[in-house]
């Protein structure tokens, strides 16, 4: 058995024991039948709301299974490195905001909603995990892939800027943004949308061996010289995508803005 399930358990089985404890859902690759041994796991956990000031969010996680670290992320998102070196994230709110649930509909899509349920004293969990089920959000869009050109140029523009101010490791961080947006648009093309907002999961089984080889094209180290071929195959790449979705969806970016931007690149 993985250790990630017996620590899943071990969240049920306390959950279910501590009456502070009001209801608690599951997210991520566990639910969706993705959980392997480098998984993460990870909890919404909703305490009385007369409780949740004085409670100790550290404790009960600790006494789940022994931890290295706990800490906030950028997020706010408790982030726990547990002492089998297996990941956790934590979220602890009073259950007076258990309706945030209904904010997870737009992010993607939730094929089996039974898996995140893991307690409920509120009878309030079951119906709105069940809201979350059915069809994702739709990606395939005029809105979103315009979105994607259009960023793609702004992205592309900062990058190329900075590393012509000798400013190479922003250009580098700038690059990855560029390389966020091909990846929108080449699930657009391949209709692998699924992960529009984790465009890199599952990449190497998600799209298809030349659109693979054109993601790799776009990366690079920290010169100068590789930076700028990056820019150029991403100029390249987003041509074609625009040649063959501007027949499709409605976008602003058109052949004589990535012409400009060829040139732009060569000055």
């Amino acid at each position: 058995m993985l250790i990630q399930n017996i620590i899943i358990q071990t969240v049920r089985e306390k959950c279910i024991e501590d009456e502070l404890v009001s209801a608690c859902m599951m997210y991520g690759s566990f639910t969706k039948g993705e959980g392997d041994q480098y998984s993460d796991v990870e909890f919404y956990i909703f305490i009385e709301d007369d409780e949740i000031e004085n409670f100790s969010s550290r404790h009960w996680v600790s006494e789940v299974y022994p931890v290295d670290l706990i800490f906030y992320n950028e997020y706010g998102t408790e982030v726990v490195i547990f002492s089998n070196m297996i990941r956790g994230e934590f979220h602890f709110l009073p259950v007076s905001k258990i309706e945030v649930i209904k904010s997870f509909k737009p992010t993607g899509v939730f094929p089996d909603t039974e898996s995140m349920y893991i307690y409920d004293s509120t009878e309030q969990l079951k119906p709105l995990l069940d809201d979350l089920g059915g069809a994702g959000p739709d990606r395939m869009t005029d809105e979103n892939v315009n979105f994607a050109f259009n960023n793609f140029v702004n992205a592309w523009m900062m990058g190329v800027n900075v590393m012509k101010r000798g400013e190479l490791a922003r250009s580098l961080e700038a690059l990855t943004h560029v390389q966020k947006f091909i990846l929108q648009l080449i699930r657009v093309k391949e209709n692998t949308v699924e992960r529009w907002l984790n465009s890199t999961k599952n990449l190497e089984e998600d799209i298809s061996t030349e659109s693979y080889k054109d993601y790799v094209s776009v990366t690079s180290k920290l010169k100068e010289n590789e930076m700028k071929t990056a820019y150029k195959n991403a100029l390249n790449i987003v041509e074609v995508l625009n040649e063959m979705l501007s027949s499709l969806y409605m976008v602003d970016v058109d052949k004589d803005l990535i012409s400009k931007l060829y040139s732009y690149l060569n000055e």
